[in-house]
């Protein structure tokens, strides 16, 4: 199993291009289903999700373009030759339930394993189903799948989430495209990721509007064609390498970052001291090795803080000057990097849904072994912080969410390797 070897104390520079938001593009795909014509989706990164799901894909019948040279993808959903997720596929990323919606709006009916992912919490399905429910699916829960059907087809509803969920958002949208007249979704998700999505089906043929704000409108249509679409740029991969930077000092630009797509998470950047520039090509970090000030964060759907972002902000507010408080409000069980930091030297002390960070002046490389995808890369962020070698273990994690994250990291500067 592969490790990663990180040496700290060293000044980044230069630049990091940055690739596909993952969560974006693991919506994008699913939607090839809802139309017998090609989907092209261009910016697509390469990652172990994304090869998750179009194996799933193509188990229903799609025919998807290999990813191997090029960041170009193409789907086509001629015919669905079957309409079961199957659990050796499914259980690898939760991600996989967004095919229900699609395969009940265009097939009427779908079986679907309940899936896995990371372990950091419950994530339950729970809002994919109470949505497809209100448009007129009928659903059982059998031997750990969902069994679905919609003999009559979808029809349009007014659907208020009792709290938002991105997607459970996407499942609505997809499968209402479809459906006979109306529908509107109340408290719905406004995350870049479901914009995208909207503009991506509204290129299909889609009927929506009202998307980046809590109630959306959708107006079914008989069929949807084809489209070419670009991914839009990965926030969360973005976040996390500016605060590479923020952690050793020195100065990085992002190219294709947008600051539009991260403002709570900028704000509270600039709050611990950091200096962050809009650039012609993206956006620039600098940090002139001052040590950073303590900062209190809670997580919250978009516009907040995001909570995808909590774990690689944690580790940067180890060393800050003065006492921190990250409150999580999105996921149970996110704090499972505390103690591995805690082996690096940092003062974390969990209290419920809090996680108290008092800033010490240095950490100490050590022996750390990643837990989840977020996780693992706050150790490698932790890490070039610290002082000495840091060996990270179960880093397949991050081929999940992060593409070259070593290549990209050792262009800047870092002292970084992969090993067996």
């Amino acid at each position: 199993m592969d490790q990663i070897i990180v040496t700290g104390m060293k000044s980044l520079h230069g630049r990091i291009s940055i690739a596909g938001a993952k969560n974006a593009c693991l919506a994008l795909m699913p939607a090839a289903l809802l139309s017998e014509e090609t989907l092209t989706l261009t910016n697509v990164p390469k990652l172990s999700d994304i090869v998750t799901m179009q194996v799933l894909l193509e188990s229903l019948g799609l025919s998807v373009s290999d990813l191997k040279d090029t960041d170009k993808i193409t789907l086509t959903s001629r015919t669905v030759t079957n309409y079961v997720a199957d659990y050796e596929i499914v259980r690898k990323m939760r991600a996989s339930i967004l095919v229900l919606g699609p395969l009940l709006a265009r097939e009427g009916r779908a079986v679907v394993s309940l899936p896995g992912g990371c372990a950091i919490g419950a994530r339950p399905v729970d809002l994919h189903l109470f949505a497809l429910e209100k448009l007129g699916a009928k659903l059982e829960l059998r031997d750990g799948y969902v069994h679905a059907t919609a003999r009559n087809g979808l029809a349009g509803c007014y659907i208020d989430f009792p709290f938002v969920s991105v997607g459970a958002t996407e499942s609505a949208l997809m499968a209402a495209t479809l459906a006979k007249g109306t529908t509107v979704l109340k408290n719905a998700a406004r995350e870049p990721e479901v914009v995208d999505l909207v503009t991506c089906l509204r290129k299909m043929g889609a009927k929506i509007d009202g998307e980046g704000t809590d109630e959306i409108k959708v107006e079914g249509v008989s069929k949807l064609n084809g489209a070419k679409h670009a991914v839009v740029s990965d926030r969360i991969e973005l976040g996390t390498y500016m605060l590479a930077p923020a952690i050793t000092g020195g100065n990085v630009e992002f190219i294709g970052g947008r600051r539009d797509l991260l403002e709570a998470f900028c704000n509270k950047l600039e709050e611990t001291g950091i200096k962050i520039s809009e650039t012609s090509k993206g956006i620039s970090v600098q940090q002139n090795e001052k040590r950073i000030q303590a900062i209190d964060i809670v997580t919250e759907p978009f516009p907040g803080f995001p909570t995808d972002l909590q774990a690689q902000m944690m580790a940067l507010l180890c060393t800050a000057d003065g006492i921190s408080n990250l409150e999580e409000r999105i996921f149970e069980n996110r704090f499972m990097h505390a103690p591995e930091l805690i082996r690096m030297g940092a003062n974390i002390k969990i209290l419920g849904g809090t996680a108290r960070v008092t800033g010490v002046r240095q950490l100490k490389g050590a022996p750390v072994m990643a837990t989840d995808l977020r996780a693992s890369v706050s150790l490698i962020l932790a890490g070039l912080g610290a002082k000495g070698e840091t060996l990270i273990s179960r880093v397949y994690h991050l081929d999940r969410g992060y593409e070259k994250v070593v290549r990209k990291l050792k262009g800047i500067g870092a002292k970084i390797e992969r090993i067996k």
